[in-house]
């Protein structure tokens, strides 16, 4: 050893190092827990503070014993009833249910549970997480592999997809970008990603600029009184902020504790939470969503149930106008929340219309739960993060790869499965008000509502008109297009060419045309034959050199990801939209969509407005700066099919867009529809037929082996007895 490390290792210098050291890590933490977030925050332009909520009030002793008695009776009431049969005499059944639910072992089982937790522990007030961690700091978490671990309950919900609603790395992603690589793929720069939406006006991670709105509209109903709307995706989200959990998009940084005492554990966990909370606040502070936080909410928390699951995920399935959408039925009581009458996929989760549903299963029956991470399955397209990549959320997971069991063509049912997905058969239709082709840059005014509303070109829920069908592998690409290829190995299915590239329907066409007709009344410098053009066959945006570009990388980066893995014919709901891009980035498959500011949009229709207002968001700004260029935005433009890089080039300039044009995405977008099944498989000849639904040329197959599967002598003889068994299921 030299003197200067013996000099250095004396006792005296020893301590001066330990105390640097401890130092040096204080300030590192002190930076990192204070400095950095006060930063980030002026950085992004978002402000965070203490949540209050009006409802959150202390009661009374009394009050929590005549609220647990009538909570009790409600819960006693409704299982009585779910066990006691119909009876043809109202009386005889009324006192059924009256003796059953007033037993005292009925009465045990079935008064909510936190009822006597909240009593023995003299709970008056309900105060968010603050209240729940009291009990629930930790949680034991059975993982699908058997094993069982004890997590840290709040950052178990903070890093969850429901609370930040986007996934960076971790691998399992089952999307690929334009420029063939996966997303996010190990040895690549993580960048977050959510979810595939052009459905809502705030294309993907923009939901920033959209998270909280009050509109002023204007319904007839009112006569010209302004009526204040709330709207924004917040509410379908369970922060309850300022904004979304912007923290959670940057490699370091965490959210504030104030932020995460807003999460709204009730609206997943309470069977009496009421919607009717739920709607836009403002504070001294800025804009965010209110939610239930009131005792009698908090006293009947259990497991999370279908109900709980619906009260977002109805609004994306069946959609708000869904007659069976119970949480479309209270708006708020003040500040409505704004409905949305088209349809996202149509295909809604109910009784009415899904056999499982019907039957009384949960959604967590097949989604089950991790901790609060919620497995949505290994195949994805337009929803890209993923909280359990590697579990399995499939049909056969319960009814096995034979279902079909009770036919003595079972053989012949069973083997269909090798080439087609049980959706196929089994989803018939989606629903009427299912959105096919939206136009965000002409709305239209919607006196009911006093607002204007994006212009929906097209609806349909019909087959090969709402959706189509397309072979598929599990996994999309960065703009939701199916992947997955007819297994004859077949350079001749091309949807990115073809079924989403080009509607040629002559039914659908001639809507289209009849809407622009009725659009250029209001807007006059529409080109009608140009529209129709544009929203049939986005394709004919491109310039030649860009088809060819957009050609050569769909053989070089994509065809291999098609023919990976057993592809098989799913239905996929088609949508597309017009909206306003900055074509300084742009490449074969689209530029890069710009969202709009709602209030702007729906209070005047000015659209261009609309843009510019959303753009100044100071986080907006940040993207067009180097740091998010090099930290995530040039990686996005790759998987986007950009080359070159993200250009920085902000396009409001002077208080005007700047190389911003309204176009419709070059494809459509194929949206996984899973529920809305039904019981009654399709009939052979739905196929089999030279006119049938499937296009088994667009799908691939070779002339010769099309018009073998058209050709109805090959279901003849089995059609009766197999169309038998698929109606019932068997």
């Amino acid at each position: 050893m030299n003197a200067f490390a013996k000099t250095l290792l004396t006792p005296k210098n020893a301590r001066r190092l330990l105390i640097t050291f401890a130092v040096g890590l204080l300030v590192l933490f002190v930076l990192y827990k204070v400095v950095y977030p006060i930063a980030f925050d002026a950085y992004v332009g978002k402000s965070n503070a203490p949540l209050t909520y009006a409802n959150s009030r202390p009661i009374t002793e009394q009050e929590l014993e005549a609220m647990a008695t009538e909570l009790s009776l409600s819960a006693r009431r409704t299982a009585a009833e779910a066990i006691v049969g119909p009876d043809e005499n109202a009386f005889a059944r009324r006192v059924k249910v009256e003796m059953l639910m007033n037993t005292q072992s009925f009465m045990r089982k079935h008064e909510p549970t936190h009822i006597k937790y909240f009593r023995d522990a003299k709970i008056l007030q309900y105060e968010g997480p603050k209240t729940c961690l009291q009990c629930h700091a930790t949680i034991q978490v059975r993982h699908h592999d058997g094993r069982t671990s004890e997590v840290d309950t709040l950052d178990d919900i903070v890093n969850s997809v429901h609370f930040k609603f986007q996934s960076d790395a971790g691998g399992g992603f089952s999307t690929y970008g334009y420029d063939g690589r996966q997303v996010n793929a190990e040895g690549s720069r993580p960048i977050p990603v959510g979810k595939i939406n052009r459905a809502c006006g705030i294309p993907g991670s923009f939901s920033w600029t959209g998270w909280a709105a009050l509109v002023e509209s204007r319904p007839e109903s009112t006569h010209g009184e302004v009526a204040l709307r709330s709207e924004g995706c917040g509410q379908c989200h369970i922060g309850g902020n300022y904004h979304p959990a912007t923290e959670k998009m940057m490699p370091i940084g965490d959210v504030p504790a104030v932020a995460k005492q807003g999460i709204d554990c009730l609206i997943c966990h309470s069977a009496e939470y009421d919607m009717n909370q739920r709607y836009v606040i403002e504070d001294r502070v800025g804009l965010r969503w209110n939610q239930d936080r009131t005792m009698r909410a908090a006293l009947t928390v259990g497991r999370s149930t279908t109900k709980n699951c619906l009260n977002c995920h109805q609004h994306n399935m069946g959609g708000d106008a869904y007659l069976h959408n119970d949480a479309a039925k209270a708006l708020g009581e003040k500040h409505q929340r704004l409905l949305h009458t088209g349809a996202k996929r149509g295909n809604p989760f109910s009784p009415q219309d899904d056999v499982h549903a019907a039957a009384g299963l949960q959604c967590t029956d097949c989604h089950v739960p991790e901790g609060h991470k919620i497995p949505r399955g290994r195949m994805g397209v337009d929803l890209v993060a993923n909280d359990l990549p590697d579990v399995e959320v499939s049909c056969v997971t319960c009814h096995s790869i034979a279902p079909h069991n009770r036919s003595e063509h079972k053989a012949l049912l069973n083997g269909h499965l090798d080439r087609i997905a049980c959706e196929t058969c089994h989803i018939r239709e989606l629903q009427d008000n299912n959105v096919v082709l939206r136009d965000w840059v002409h709305p239209t005014w919607d006196a009911e509502e006093g607002i204007f509303t994006p212009t929906d070109i097209y609806r349909s829920g019909e087959v090969n008109k709402g959706f189509t069908f397309l072979w598929f592998n599990g996994n999309g690409t960065f703009l939701a297009n199916a992947l997955g290829n007819n297994p004859n190995g077949s350079t001749e299915y091309d949807p990115l060419m073809q079924q989403l590239a080009r509607i040629d329907d002559p039914e659908i066409v001639a809507a289209v045309r009849e809407k622009a007709i009725e659009l250029k009344k209001t807007y006059p410098d529409i080109d009608v034959d140009a529209y129709v053009e544009a929203a049939t066959d986005p394709l004919s945006q491109l310039t030649p050199e860009q088809l060819e570009e957009r050609r050569r990388m769909l053989d070089q980066n994509l065809r291999a990801h098609m023919n990976d893995g057993e592809s098989r014919i799913y239905p996929f709901k088609l949508f597309n939209a017009m909206m306003y891009e900055d074509m300084g980035n742009q490449g074969p498959f689209g530029a890069m969509i710009l969202p709009f500011d709602y209030a702007t949009y729906y209070e005047t229709g000015d659209t261009a407005a609309s843009v510019k207002q959303a753009i100044r968001d100071p986080i907006v700004r940040r993207m067009y700066q180097e740091p998010f260029k090099r930290y995530m935005m040039d990686e996005f433009m790759a998987y986007f099919g950009v080359s070159g890089g993200w250009k920085t080039d902000y396009p409001l300039v002077d208080g005007e867009l700047k190389n911003v044009e309204p176009k419709w995405m070059r494809q459509m977008g194929s949206l996984m529809v899973n529920h809305g099944i039904q019981p009654a498989g399709r009939d052979c000849v739905e196929c089999h037929a030279p006119n049938g639904i499937l296009n088994y040329r667009a799908l691939g197959y070779s002339e010769k082996r099309a018009a073998e599967l058209e050709n109805l002598d090959i279901v003849e003889n089995l059609r009766p007895a197999a169309s038998a068994s698929a109606r019932d299921g068997s």
